[in-house]
């Protein structure tokens, strides 16, 4: 008995030392993240799990646009391989829009067409877009506007806008989704954002090639936020999300309740539905009803490649080629996706809770293979 006294003793005096080094030390976030994660059963972010921060909402408008249903709505079932994939990597959503009429959706795990959940990484191609509408209200001046404009500690370095949304910034971020002392970990875990990103320094010659990190888009986030004056939530609300006729509000995770800025390199959880109508905007060049909402240039330099060595990025999209097809697509990191081929007037909705890891690939390639199933499987099923 006076061992397991003495055990417990020293165990807690340890926990609390190492509860103490870690505020010492700044490392305190991980305390948030080990809550938030490990504490309700799961290994990594998951995709609802806006409940456990701050959110601004971004407000959808008094005249709803549902999708309309396509004549052949549903009658042609997934494929076996489909309905197996989607169980394996546990999907949530799977929709198919041709035509701009919802040809087919299902939904798994007790989600449904109105459930939000975690964009991750798909925010960045709302936030980039954002941009676009930043530049074509006069709040940013074009691509070429230097960051040092916005943020004048970055005046020794020579990046713009325009290289933080094609992933050229030269910034000093290590793009690392496992080790809670990760400054991505940091991000999105710690309470003061602002703090994190400012902190990293530009150590390479931005514009020259690309390097996918999440702090390029989310310094990008607060440059937009400090142009317009207003909240990425509000700014979104207002140029997107009621214009185009969202049926429900979404939500954008915030670092705290007290700094309240948006995680604008992750984070907006919203349903498959209306996640699938940024691929509609991009597909008609910008317009929506007929009306501009964003610069047809833009768009058309977004699903561009900036640079020759790296075709898979534009302007905050993916862009992905296949035989004579031509997709560009949102991405987030649990497999969520919007994919778009435009020649075919089709995108393709992909929300879960996990993706293929493809360890086995012996030839690295920047899309995995539960995207290239979700859309090998969709054009079978448009065959049938």
């Amino acid at each position: 008995m006076k061992f397991l006294k003495k055990f417990f003793k020293w165990l807690l005096i340890t926990i609390g030392l190492i509860v103490v080094l870690l505020y010492i030390f700044d490392y305190g976030y991980i305390l948030r993240g080990a809550r938030i994660v490990y504490f309700t059963g799961h290994n990594t972010a998951f995709i609802d799990d806006y409940s456990y921060f701050e959110n601004d909402v971004i407000e959808k408008g008094d005249t709803p646009e549902p999708w309309p249903n396509h004549t052949s709505y549903n009658k042609v079932q997934e494929t076996e391989k489909l309905s197996k994939v989607n169980q394996d990597w546990g999907t949530i959503a799977y929709l198919i829009i041709k035509n701009d009429s919802v040809w087919f959706e299902k939904y798994y795990d007790g989600f449904d067409e109105n459930s939000k959940t975690n964009s991750f990484s798909m925010a960045k191609s709302i936030t980039t877009t954002l941009l676009g509408k930043a530049i074509m209200d006069g709040y940013i001046e074009n691509l070429n506007q230097p960051i040092s404009d916005f943020y004048p500690q970055y005046d020794y370095a020579k990046t713009t806008v325009g290289d933080l949304a094609s992933m050229a910034s030269g910034l000093d971020w290590i793009e690392h989704y496992t080790s809670p002392f990760s400054v991505t970990a940091r991000a999105n875990y710690d309470d003061d954002l602002a703090e994190t990103i400012l902190n990293q320094k530009v150590i390479k010659t931005p514009g020259v090639e690309f390097e996918y990190l999440s702090g390029s888009t989310q310094l990008l986030g607060m440059i937009i936020q400090k142009a317009t004056q207003k909240p990425l939530a509000n700014y979104l609300s207002e140029s997107f999300w009621k214009p185009m006729g969202a049926t429900n509000d979404a939500l954008w995770q915030l670092d705290d309740d007290k700094n309240r800025l948006a995680k604008a390199f992750c984070c907006i959880s919203s349903s498959a539905r209306d996640f699938a109508r940024f691929g509609k905007l991009y597909k008609d060049y910008g317009k929506w009803n007929g009306k501009q909402l964003l610069d047809s240039a833009f768009v058309v330099k977004s699903i561009t490649p900036r640079f020759p060595e790296s075709p898979e990025y534009g302007y905050g999209w993916w862009l992905y080629k296949k035989n004579d097809k031509n997709f560009f697509m949102m991405r987030g990191h649990l497999g969520q996706y919007v994919i778009v081929e435009p020649n075919d007037n089709l995108i393709i909705i992909r929300l879960g809770h996990e993706k293929s890891s493809d360890a086995s690939r012996k030839k690295p390639n920047p899309f995995t293979e539960d995207i290239i199933t979700y859309i090998d499987e969709a054009y079978k099923m448009l065959r049938e």
